[in-house]
């Protein structure tokens, strides 16, 4: 990395310059991939400083890992228990440049950074691991704000399609076919967030470690102008039926929890209140 500092705002320039660069072939991808939206940025930063933010995750042992039917990873939201630069890395996305760049891209209106990072942060996928169709709660925390847009940052060197891992968007649903988005070093997904907007990550195949920064923006407004709510819903891929079965119940259950507690019944520890910490700092 050099003599350069990488700060936050150093961070952030270089991704605002790069994003900047590329708005109008951004802008044509995003428009051109309904119904799910998305745009890809490669080289995001120069190589060596996403080789040292990759360097910086901590063992899995050092994260919570999720096992479920559902799920297989390790995440980690609580940034000041590890190395500093993937914090700053994080929220060199939240930076208002670059919130105001993804704006002008997506036409998302009143685009606002997720200050606590409720379900960002960082996360790692080892052989095995997966992440099964599924659509993203649709609000914040609190239930004030609609989840619109999700950034993923891929840190994992010499990433190959047939090692797995790779990102997945389905545009027909969980029933029909995926589109892979390979999980490339130093590569940049964003992509919508809404009822429709069915993703997931392909089994690992690799030993190798498949690393990613994550960040996602809310906004008042919901994608398409019509109120809707749901809470994270699995769904099984097309050759898992029983697993489908079991999920669509899962859905059906956590829905009508949260007709009776619209907040849910206990609180999600995965979140990170950054400027609380700049208090006690």
């Amino acid at each position: 990395m050099g003599t350069v500092e990488l700060t936050r705002d150093v961070l952030a320039r270089e991704i605002g310059r790069r994003i900047a660069a590329e708005r109008s072939n951004l802008a044509q991808q995003w428009c051109g991939s309904a119904p799910i939206n998305y745009f890809v940025l490669d080289d995001l930063l120069p190589p060596e400083w996403t080789r040292g933010i990759q360097e910086a995750f901590p063992a899995g042992d050092r994260m919570v890992l999720k096992r479920s039917l559902k799920e297989l990873k390790y995440v980690a939201a609580q940034m000041d228990q590890y190395h500093p630069l993937l914090e700053e890395s994080i929220y060199a996305f939240q930076a208002p440049e670059v919130v105001e760049l993804v704006h002008q891209i997506t036409g998302l209106e009143a685009l606002e950074p997720d200050s606590q990072l409720y379900a960002g942060g960082i996360s790692m996928m080892a052989r095995g691991h997966f992440l099964n169709p599924h659509v993203d709660n649709s609000h914040d925390k609190f239930r004030r704000r609609y989840r619109v847009l999700n950034l993923l940052f891929y840190v994992s060197p010499d990433w190959r399609e047939e090692d797995g891992c790779n990102l997945e968007l389905w545009p027909q649903g969980p029933a029909g076919k995926p589109l892979t988005i390979v999980s490339r070093f130093n590569r940049l997904v964003v992509m919508v967030t809404h009822e429709g907007s069915w993703h997931s990550v392909s089994r690992s195949r690799t030993s190798k470690n498949r690393c990613c920064v994550s960040n996602y923006y809310f906004s008042q407004r919901p994608v398409g102008g019509r109120d809707y709510f749901h809470v994270t819903s699995f769904r099984g891929r097309p050759e898992q039926p029983i697993r489908d079965l079991v999920l669509r119940a899962d859905i059906r259950l956590r829905m009508g929890i949260r007709k009776l507690f619209p907040l849910g019944i206990r609180e999600n520890p995965h979140f990170y209140d950054r400027q609380q910490n700049d208090r006690v700092g």
